[in-house]
C-alpha cells in the first residue's frame, strides 16, 4: 500500500468505530503502517472491548497493510506512554498521532452532575494531553540525538468547542480546550520538527446520531455529506511531509467543504493609559461591542 504516508508509523485514538476508524484506514491506504487504539467503551463511557480495534486491524491486513491493535485508556498517563512505546516497538518509529478518542454525557448545565463532567473532560482533554506529552518526549529526544523528525499531530476540536453547543457544557469546554493546546504545542513543538493541527468535523457517528438525527441522516441518493470517511482525506494530507508548513491550524470539515477556523482575535481596543473608573467602563465598552463583529451562534441557540 503506497500513498502520501508511505513508510510513516502513526497511532490514532478512537480508532476502532467512527472517525477514527475511518482515519486509520484512510492512513493505511496511504502507506501508514498504524497502531489503532481503542479502548471499545460504549457510547457513554462503559465497559471495555477489544473487538473494534482487532477489526480495523484485520481490514487492513486483508488489503495488504500494516496495523496493530492496542487497547490503552488514553487518559492514563501511565497507558498513554506505552501506547507510544509500543509504536516504536513494533515499527521502529513514530511519525503521527491522531487523537481522536472520547464519548459524551450531554446535559444542560444546571442538570450536569460533577462525574459526568470530570470524564468527559478526562478523556477528551486529558486523553489528547497524555498522548501528545510522551509522542513529543520522543521526538524531542529524537531531534536531540541529531535526528530531527518530520512528525505530525492532527487533534479532533469540534464546533461545540469553538462556537460552543447548547446541551453539550463539558464537550464543548473540552473541544475548545484542545483548540487552545494545539495552538500552545504548535509553538512548542516546532523546533523538534513537530506540526501540531486540529480538525473540527462534523460526520455521522454514534455520538451525531442521536441528539442530531436528521441533519445526520444518510441521503437516499446523491453525495452524503456526513459520512465519516468525508473527513479522512484531510487528515490524512495534514500527516504528510507535503503539510509540514501547516501547524497551529483548526481545520473545519463538513462533507466537500472545508474552513480554516480564525478563532479568537484581538479586536476593538481602548488603552486610557490609566486605571479605569467603574462608572466609566459601560460607555466605552459598549462603544467597543459596537464596533465588534457579531459573533456567530451557538449551535442549539
Amino acid at each position: 500500500m503506497a500513498g502520501i504516508l508511505d513508510g510513516r508509523v502513526a497511532i490514532v485514538t478512537g480508532a476502532g468505530r467512527g472517525l477514527g476508524r475511518e482515519h486509520a484506514l484512510e492512513l493505511a491506504r496511504q502507506g501508514a503502517k498504524v497502531v489503532v487504539n481503542d479502548l471499545g467503551t460504549s457510547l457513554d463511557g462503559d465497559g471495555v472491548s477489544q473487538g473494534p480495534a482487532a477489526e480495523v486491524v484485520e481490514i487492513i491486513r486483508a488489503a495488504g497493510g500494516e496495523a496493530v491493535a492496542n487497547g490503552a485508556d488514553i487518559a492514563d498517563f501511565a497507558q498513554a506512554k506505552g501506547l507510544v512505546a509500543q509504536a516504536i516497538a513494533e515499527f521502529g518509529r513514530l511519525d503521527i498521532l491522531v487523537n481522536n478518542a472520547g464519548f459524551v454525557r450531554d446535559r444542560m448545565l444546571v442538570n450536569a452532575e460533577e462525574d459526568e463532567w470530570n470524564a468527559v473532560l478526562r478523556v477528551r482533554l486529558n486523553g489528547h494531553f497524555a498522548t501528545m506529552r510522551h509522542a513529543a518526549a520522543h521526538w524531542r529526544a529524537e531531534a536531540k540525538a541529531g535526528r530531527q523528525p518530520e512528525a505530525r499531530v492532527i487533534n479532533t476540536s469540534s464546533g461545540a468547542g469553538l462556537q460552543g453547543s447548547v446541551g453539550q457544557a463539558a464537550y464543548s469546554a473540552a473541544k475548545g480546550g484542545i483548540a487552545s493546546l494545539t495552538l500552545v504545542a504548535a509553538q512548542e513543538l516546532g523546533r523538534y520538527g513537530v506540526t501540531v493541527n486540529a480538525i473540527a468535523p462534523s460526520a455521522r457517528t454514534r455520538m451525531t446520531e442521536g441528539p442530531f438525527a436528521d441533519a445526520m441522516a444518510a441521503p437516499e441518493d446523491g453525495f452524503d455529506k456526513m459520512n465519516p470517511a468525508n473527513v479522512s482525506p484531510i487528515v490524512a494530507w495534514l500527516a504528510s511531509p507535503e503539510a509540514g508548513d501547516v501547524t497551529g491550524r483548526v481545520i473545519e470539515i463538513e462533507g466537500g467543504r472545508v474552513c480554516v477556523e480564525e478563532g479568537w482575535r484581538h479586536g476593538p481596543a481602548r488603552d486610557l493609559g490609566r486605571r479605569w473608573e467603574s462608572a466609566e467602563v459601560g460607555g466605552i465598552l459598549c462603544e467597543l461591542l459596537a464596533e465588534a463583529a457579531t459573533p456567530e451562534a451557538v449551535y442549539g441557540a
